[in-house]
């Protein structure tokens, strides 16, 4: 028994090693990414770190701590440029996501905090999307694609569950970069500014009717198939029974 659990405890710490080693490989293989592309990148980080560690040394120095505050300020200084270059790969993340069919699902696929996303509830062949978010807030319609196209898919999800949801905030947001538009960059900025309107039990109860509803819409007649029946045929009939 010993003996398995000394194996065990070794099979988990190689794990632990391995793990740790592909995260440092993939933040390496970022920063060699953006550093071709981002000529800034690395005087910015550079600066940061010299800034931010002169500062927090200098601090020292008023106190009479300076080599106490050495130490700090390099930290303090690292954790700069650390913040500098995650919010360059994000910003070159967005700005070659942007109008790219499913962007915004992506986007809000990668929110912080207690979130229930349902990409593409509707959609167009034309790869317009309308995702639904239930949070804090309520509910959220995010729409990508042709404006007019995208205002018409909204309006119906809004139609379609407004009457299972009572007087939840329902709230639409539209990616893009005309008026009244939200650029995909400042999406989730956008949506964690929206005040918190329900709780938690909420939340799953909102989630459970709209999964019930869901499942009845999408549900098909049990049996075999008629012999000669087409799959258009078929898909009318279940849009005819939303």
């Amino acid at each position: 028994m010993a003996k398995q659990d000394k194996a065990a405890k070794k099979a988990a710490a190689k794990a632990r090693r391995q793990a740790t080693r592909g995260r440092i490989k993939q933040i390496f293989e970022a920063f060699k990414m953006q550093r071709r592309e981002d000529k800034l990148l690395l005087p910015l980080m550079l600066g940061a770190f010299l800034g931010v560690t002169a500062v927090v040394f200098l601090l020292g120095m008023i106190w009479s701590l300076h080599w106490v505050f050495l130490p700090v300020g390099l930290a303090f200084g690292l954790l700069a440029a650390v913040i500098i270059f995650g919010r360059r790969v994000q910003s070159t993340v967005y700005r070659k996501a942007d109008g790219q069919p499913g962007a915004a699902g992506w986007a809000l696929d990668n929110l912080r905090g207690r979130w229930v996303l349902t990409q593409a509830v509707s959609g167009t062949a034309q790869l317009d999307a309308v995702h639904r978010l239930i949070g804090r807030p309520g509910i959220v319609l995010v729409g990508e694609g042709s404006p007019h196209r995208v205002k018409s898919l909204m309006s119906q999800e809004k139609k379609r569950i407004s009457r299972l949801v009572g007087e939840t905030p329902i709230y639409e947001i539209t990616v893009g970069h005309e008026k009244d538009q939200v650029p995909l960059s400042k999406l989730q900025q956008r949506i964690m500014k929206l005040p918190r309107n329900i709780g938690p039990a909420q939340i799953d109860a909102i989630e459970n009717r709209l999964a019930a509803l869901a499942s009845r819409g999408n549900s098909l007649p049990k049996g075999p198939m008629p012999q000669g029946a087409k799959m258009r045929n078929v898909s009318r009939a279940v849009r005819r029974a939303k």
